[in-house]
């Protein structure tokens, strides 16, 4: 009797869920889109923990749930995800560690290779960070991904990997000050623009790229960070959204959810500039 009650009450959940995921779709479509999301990917070895798996099958859920999410973007209509896999800091883990999430790693992007959405959508697939510090197969697989998609243009999923946010910038100033030295530009000519040019997916994209962040997402309930596009986040005063979902818990209401704090934050943005040009025009008058 408990049981039958117990799924019951499950079944009268998941319904409830599922009507409150479809009206908030509804509203959100209503209205303009983030073009570009970035999410940090937190808690696979958390939610290990918390169900009493193996941290390598943790890894293995938030694979899954990645493949999904990378759906539901483009489902959506937002042209352009760029998301957390693998950071510099993470070369402090152990042998072992390292070594699944490359194998891991080498996996997802053959996947993503003969991935039928992949084609079918026509997205193409790039890898930012430092790749020469990932091991040969990693690049290899990574090679595959880029080359079997590189004639797309509908959709553009980046995945850091080997990846600082301070590097990233490092690396542009290097390049412009290469520039310089050579004569190509001149210090005068140097601005902001310059910098997002010379960026990791700049220089991937030529220019083609939309290079500021509109939304990013964490998972696993920390509220931070951690030194993931800075210049593309900061300078574009991105929303963020927290939320404390383990990644392999992520659902497709939380991202939905995440989309509506941005729409939210830019209708705020809207109406407090309207404001500002209202106040302007009652001084001057």
């Amino acid at each position: 009797m408990k049981r039958k009650l117990a799924n019951i009450c499950n079944w009268f959940r998941d319904r409830a869920y599922r009507e409150y995921e479809a009206i908030l779709e509804e509203e959100i479509m209503e209205r303009n889109l983030p073009e570009h999301v970035a999410i940090i990917m937190d808690g696979n070895r958390r939610f290990a923990r918390k169900i009493g798996i193996s941290t390598k099958d943790g890894y293995l859920y938030g694979a899954e749930v990645t493949e999904r999410v990378i759906e539901w973007c483009f489902d959506l209509g937002i042209k352009q995800l760029t998301i957390y896999a693998f950071s510099i800091e993470n070369f402090c883990r152990t042998d072992e560690e390292k070594q699944r999430l490359f194998e891991l790693m080498r996996a997802e992007f053959d996947k993503l290779t003969r991935h039928e959405h992949v084609h079918s959508r026509g997205v193409r697939v790039r890898a930012i960070g430092n790749l020469d510090l990932l091991p040969g197969e990693v690049r290899e697989a990574i090679y595959r991904a880029e080359h079997a998609t590189e004639q797309y243009r509908c959709y553009r999923l980046f995945i850091a990997v080997a990846y600082s946010g301070r590097m990233e910038i490092v690396d542009s100033v290097r390049i412009i000050a290469d520039m310089v030295k050579r004569g190509l530009i001149t210090a005068d000519e140097i601005d902001e623009d310059t910098i997002s040019r010379h960026l990791y997916m700049g220089e991937l994209e030529a220019g083609e790229v939309k290079i500021p962040v509109d939304l990013i997402i964490r998972t696993g309930g920390e509220m931070r960070l951690s030194n993931f596009v800075p210049w593309q986040a900061s300078g574009n005063e991105c929303a963020a959204y927290f939320c404390a979902p383990f990644w392999p818990e992520f659902r497709r209401i939380d991202l939905l959810r995440a989309i509506r704090t941005y729409q939210e934050r830019e209708e705020q943005r809207k109406r407090y500039t309207m404001a500002r040009m209202l106040k302007l025009a009652r001084a001057f008058s």
